[in-house]
């Protein structure tokens, strides 16, 4: 813990306090601190200060860095100064990074800086370390330093401390450098301007810093150059600095990049949008249908092969580009999984609750998924796509990618557009400089290409849907393996957002006398749905045509529907025209003239009477056998079921070579029955979700802990107290509980009355123990009496 950053917080008021906490989620996540000095810890771990910084954009990252040059006696004017701005300039920055606590100011004015900051930047600015980590190591004794102030013309007499400050002195002096290199041999400057500007670490020549007379020997003579390795140098901050020139001021953007704009027209827009979102719903939904007529097989070392994915093209007449896309994003929203027994990817339960949620819902959840997906679907490397569901070791890059662009795209007004994709690259980066700018000049065209097929981007400008999602963030998006409801799928502006995409919907169709349907313009999900069980779908676009044939219509009789129950369906969605009716009631009055049974075995032997025996047994009626000639008997049951039930009841079968028997791919797991169109029956369990906690409330905490005094606490007298308390636990279960106390350990504690608890971060008060309890989420009071047992969690 940052003793500074505790006496900060101590000085800060309410309001202060909770936009700190805003900025900062992670420190009052459960189990919330109770204590300044718990928010503290939380304030300054590594991982959090890292995790914030790179959501900052350029301006507070290069003050940072500044800060960073300057060292601890940075107060603000100095910041400015080193700058080369005002201020003013400065101190709305400097406030941010104040709000995110990686920076707060000392009573005197000095800026301090958050341990974990200084480990992002092990070369702020492009400059090394300072001189005296050179001139103090143990690589340098001081008679080296003599010899060093002797070749800068210095008094080599003084302690090592004395020589160090001289030494120093020269080489932090634009004049004085100057003057002593104008004795250096031919080619310093050039050596020294390389490191100065494009250091602080390069390659050299090792050989070229033992021989007499060559820049490299009498820059390092100086300590202007150390070498760390043969043929690895480094130049000190100071010398670079001094070299650089008194006019130098370090990088400091406070504005964004210019950002070309062109006009569109916003009612375009939205029209493109209400184009888009139903279509991606519906072709997701015909995806998920053809998987679960025809598992997707993964390849060997992971991923969808190129020729499964050109098959599922070609069978659901979507493009590669959104079979990509929406294959991924119905995995991430859990819509496909793995089936070992069905050999690939098949529909989850999950779908068929998917599937009967309105289609603003099940547009919201392919938005989720796409939202924190780890992998960019339409990426291209060296000219190719990416293997579909293969893992990307850029994965959560390109997820900050994602969110970088569309936060950007909504800073642009309704009625305008990004004119170029150089710029817009540009743009991007400001807004978060710490993602790899190579992989986002290649991920970017490819995350707008999957935002324009979602109908969150049109005419390269965000629609009203892409507003809402980028005004979410990051901190809706959650992790991609998360089981949880992401709040994409729950947020208030996202659902009216998702209706008014999807409203424009047709849901009505024309019937043709010719035995098409034509809708024009995006169909509902439930009208693309009829449409695809009972005809063929011929051509998509700005209007969808379907075509009824004998063979389409046999398919939805296949489905479940009767003639009746389709022309229903069909009548619903328009006027029937003769011929249509003509065709669905000439295919039904055909269907069934023939039947196929499937069978679970075959009995077969060779006296009818016994087989006629065994098909008449009231014990064996539960296997369904029915006779197909007076020597086979067919069994609804498998071999194995048939083959013991026959010897439970007195015979003696023998099995045989059985290469016949179905593999039932999804058995029912004991889920309700819901009737799904065209009179299929899906088993569907209830809705096991999980949702998000909410929020934390910063303003509630930042209350609490403002108010807050310091309690009595046990400091020191922990097993003692417990000791003398704790009288029914054990030794070793009595040190167990003072680490729950000390440590924060977590432990599963029984009471005396046989309540059990998960528990950590402890604290004693007045003969209880005072720690966070998992099953109630809050703080909860145990007595130290009746604690029972204690053991590890």
């Amino acid at each position: 813990m940052d003793d500074h950053l505790l006496g900060w917080l101590t000085t800060l008021d309410e309001d202060r306090l909770t936009r700190v906490l805003a900025n900062r989620p992670d420190a009052i996540a459960a189990p919330w601190p109770r204590r300044l000095d718990t928010l503290a810890r939380r304030l300054g771990d590594t991982f959090a200060v890292m995790e914030v910084m790179r959501g900052l954009p350029l301006p507070p990252l290069e003050i940072l860095q500044a800060r960073l040059v300057i060292g601890e006696r940075a107060n603000a004017e100095d910041l400015a100064r080193f700058l080369g701005v005002t201020t003013a300039e400065v101190l709305p920055w400097l406030d941010d990074l104040f709000d995110h606590a990686l920076a707060w100011p000392g009573p005197d004015g000095r800026l301090h800086l958050a341990e974990a900051v200084a480990r992002w930047w092990t070369a702020p600015c492009g400059l090394g370390e300072p001189l005296l980590s050179y001139l103090d190591s143990w690589t340098l004794n001081t008679e080296g330093l003599r010899r060093m102030s002797r070749a800068l013309g210095l008094a080599p007499q003084g302690s090592k401390r004395q020589l160090i400050s001289r030494i120093t002195t020269v080489l932090s002096d634009a004049d004085r450098l100057s003057a002593l290199l104008h004795d250096a041999p031919d080619g310093t400057v050039s050596l020294l301007d390389e490191f100065a500007w494009d250091g602080p670490v390069r390659g050299v020549d090792g050989n070229r810093f033992i021989a007499s007379g060559t820049p490299e020997k009498w820059a390092a003579d100086r300590g202007l150059l150390y070498r760390t390795q043969w043929n690895i140098a480094e130049m000190p901050r100071e010398a670079a600095l001094a070299l650089r020139g008194p006019d130098y001021h370090a990088p400091f953007t406070p504005e964004p990049p210019q950002l070309g704009t062109v006009p569109v027209d916003p009612e375009a827009v939205d029209h493109q949008m209400c184009l888009a979102a139903p279509h991606a719903v519906d072709r997701a939904a015909a995806l998920l249908e053809n998987t679960d007529k025809t598992p997707l097989p993964l390849l060997k070392g992971g991923g969808v092969g190129v020729r499964e994915v050109r098959r599922v093209v070609k069978e659901t007449g979507c493009t590669e580009d959104e079979t990509r896309l929406l294959l991924e994003a119905c995995a991430v929203a859990r819509l496909l999984a793995l089936d070992e027994t069905a050999g690939g990817l098949v529909p989850t339960k999950r779908f068929d609750a998917w599937r009967l949620e309105d289609a603003p819902a099940r547009l919201r959840a392919l938005l989720a998924a796409w939202w924190r997906m780890e992998r960019s679907s339409l990426r291209r490397t060296a000219g190719k796509y990416p293997t579909v569901l293969c893992d990307d070791p850029s994965g959560e890059t390109v997820a900050r990618i994602r969110w970088a662009v569309l936060a950007t795209l909504a800073a642009l007004p309704p009625d305008a557009a990004f004119a170029s994709m150089p710029e817009l690259v540009q743009a991007v980066h400001w807004r978060a400089p710490l993602l790899d700018r190579d992989l986002l000049a290649e991920c970017c065209p490819a995350v707008l290409t999957e935002a324009r097929l979602l109908g969150l981007v049109a005419s390269d400008t965000l629609t009203a849907l892409g507003r809402a999602l980028a005004a979410l963030g990051s901190a809706a998006a959650g992790d991609e393996q998360d089981e949880t409801v992401p709040a994409v799928e729950r947020d208030p502006g996202m659902v009216e957002a998702s209706v008014h995409a999807l409203a424009g919907a047709q849901r009505t169709a024309l019937f043709g006398g010719d035995l098409t349907a034509v809708v024009t313009g995006p169909p509902a999900a439930e009208l693309s749905g009829l449409l695809d069980r009972a005809a063929d779908r011929e051509s998509q676009g700005a209007a969808s045509v379907w075509r009824f044939t004998s063979a389409s219509v046999r398919r939805a009789l296949d489905a479940g529907y009767t003639a009746d129950s389709l022309l229903e369906e069909l009548r619903a969605a328009g006027t029937i025209p003769q011929p249509l009716t003509y065709l669905v009631r000439d295919v039904a009055r055909r269907y069934g003239e023939v039947t196929v049974t499937t069978v679970g075995c075959i009995i077969q032997g060779s006296d009818p009477a016994l087989l006629a025996e065994i098909a008449g047994h009231r014990r064996l009626a539960r296997l369904g056998l029915r006779l197909l000639a007076p020597t086979v008997l067919a069994g609804g049951a498998p071999a194995a079921r048939t083959l013991a039930a026959l010897r439970d009841a007195g015979y003696a079968p023998v099995p045989v070579d059985d290469s016949g028997e179905i593999a039932v791919r999804r058995e029912p797991q004991g889920g309700r029955l819901i009737l799904l169109p065209g009179g299929r029956v899906a088993e569907l369990d209830e809705p096991h979700v999980h949702l998000t906690e909410p929020a934390p409330d910063p303003r509630e905490h930042a209350r609490r802990l403002a108010g807050a005094r310091e309690e009595e606490r046990h400091t020191g007298q922990t097993w003692a107290v417990i000791g003398r308390l704790a009288t029914r636990l054990p030794t070793a279960q009595q040190s167990l509980l003072g680490f729950v106390v000390d440590r924060g350990v977590r432990a599963l504690i029984t009471l005396s009355d046989g309540l059990t608890a998960t528990i950590s971060h402890g604290e004693l008060r007045r003969g209880v123990l005072d720690a966070w309890c998992e099953e109630a989420g809050d703080y909860l009071e145990f007595p130290l009496a009746e604690i029972a047992s204690v053991t590890s969690g």
